[in-house]
């Protein structure tokens, strides 16, 4: 990106986003601050060029996932940058295992906190593929919003999830945080946590949910008339 890159840089210094090149951004990943150093970034460097970016919806993953860059990785704040704003602009799973490879080629195996950054951009995509642009912790809950579902995905989510809570009104849906064992186990975090995000959309949402139960398709064929 040249020039662009250093207005992107200054622009980020300028308006306190600094921190979210290094490992400050440790730890949960703030998807707030992701989502804005994103749209900072874009901004700058469109502007500088002149050019009109079409935007993606943002995502907002707010999940305790040890995802970042490590400086002893990739040491250039630069390089970090930029790879970071390929990452958020992902939309497919091939084209995070593109960058993937592109990493492993140009700065050796990745560690741990780069792998579960990876897996962070591939659930995004996934989630915005949904037109869900938020999933984050809520006290004993994971919610996931804008989500509307039908009366039959509603059935199926309780019976998947049980305790689950939808807010239709909101476009909200709340699903209990899992745990490595029902009685006296510890949160899900990082990419076991992911995983499980994606299957609860997988199952609930997409296509290849599970099959309906026979109170499932009565229910839509009920939906389907009124």
């Amino acid at each position: 990106l040249g020039a662009g890159m250093q207005v992107a840089m200054k622009d980020l210094e300028i308006r306190g986003a600094g921190n979210l090149l290094g490992g400050e951004q440790s730890g949960h990943i703030a998807a707030v601050g992701f989502d804005l150093y994103v749209r900072l970034v874009g901004e700058a460097v469109a502007e500088f060029k002149g050019e009109r970016v079409d935007e993606l919806q943002e995502v907002r993953v707010d999940l305790p996932v040890d995802a970042h860059l490590p400086h002893d990785y990739i040491p250039g704040e630069r390089l970090r940058l930029d790879a970071y704003r390929r990452l958020a602009g992902a939309q497919t799973d091939e084209e995070v295992e593109a960058i993937r490879a592109e990493l492993r080629d140009r700065f050796g195996e990745l560690p741990q906190e780069v792998e579960n950054l990876l897996a962070v951009a591939s659930f995004r995509a996934y989630a915005r593929t949904f037109g869900v642009g938020e999933v984050a912790s809520q006290g004993k809950y994971v919610r996931f919003a804008p989500l509307d579902l039908r009366e039959s995905q509603t059935l199926r989510l309780q019976r998947l999830y049980p305790g689950s809570i939808v807010k239709p009104a909101a476009s909200i849906v709340l699903v209990t945080a899992p745990a490595t064992a029902r009685i006296g186990g510890q949160p899900l975090r990082d990419q076991a946590l992911l995983d499980w995000c994606r299957d609860v959309l997988q199952q609930v949402v997409a296509d290849l949910a599970l099959p309906a139960t026979g109170t499932e398709a009565a229910q839509d064929n009920l939906t389907s008339r009124v």
